[in-house]
């Protein structure tokens, strides 16, 4: 799953969000260098993907793309998945996305000083081109799919990979809503497990 899924997922504790979000860049036990809070989303982000991975419709999704994207696939089922979320996420949130992202912006930048150097940098460009947002429109998914493609220096056609989107637009999204419904029983389980080792309950409303 993308950002917008890993940020959804972490309830409404803010350091968990923080640290879910950041968890890519964060490796091995490096994640006990943060405060709790945000070690409890960095494990909760392992434990989703991990989850997601193995998950039979997200594995069937990935082989609609193998053929072209290779290893790449995963990572723009992650991005589908994410439009799909945005797009639908009146079915899955009582706050208009608009409003939810940019407080989550808001936020973030409240505590931009826990923030993995990396993720600083990079920061300043989610908010300025409202990346979270922009999950919502077939447009903006392109736009992340030509920033992907540069980075990855072109090694796969991660710029043309709306084509695939939009040819298989309905199963995707048919296999996203069946997913995510047993994504979103998984994760709240294990956020539970996670706060409850910590011994974290009464300051997380649990």
């Amino acid at each position: 799953m993308n950002f917008l899924s890993h940020i959804y997922l972490s309830g409404n504790n803010n350091l968990i969000k923080i640290g879910n979000l950041v968890a890519d860049g964060i490796h091995g036990k490096s994640y006990l260098n943060y405060p709790e809070a945000m070690q409890i989303g960095i494990l909760h982000h392992r434990e989703i993907d991990t989850f997601t991975d193995a998950h039979p419709l997200f594995r069937q999704c990935t082989k609609r793309l193998h053929y072209k994207y290779s290893h790449y696939s995963g990572i723009v089922i992650d991005i589908y998945f994410d439009h799909f979320l945005a797009k639908n996420w009146s079915q899955y949130h009582d706050l208009p996305l608009e409003i939810f992202v940019n407080d989550f912006y808001e936020m973030i930048q409240k505590h931009e000083e826990i923030l993995p150097e990396k993720f600083r940098r990079l920061l300043p460009f989610m908010v300025a081109q409202n990346w979270l947002l922009s999950y919502a429109s077939i447009e903006g998914i392109q736009e992340v799919f030509n920033g992907m493609h540069r980075r990855t220096k072109q090694q796969a056609a991660l710029n043309e990979a709306v084509t695939e989107l939009k040819l298989y637009y309905k199963a995707f999204e048919a296999d996203f809503k069946l997913f995510f419904e047993d994504l979103k029983v998984f994760s709240q389980i294990k956020l539970n497990e996670l706060i409850s080792n910590y011994q974290l309950k009464s300051n997380f409303g649990l």
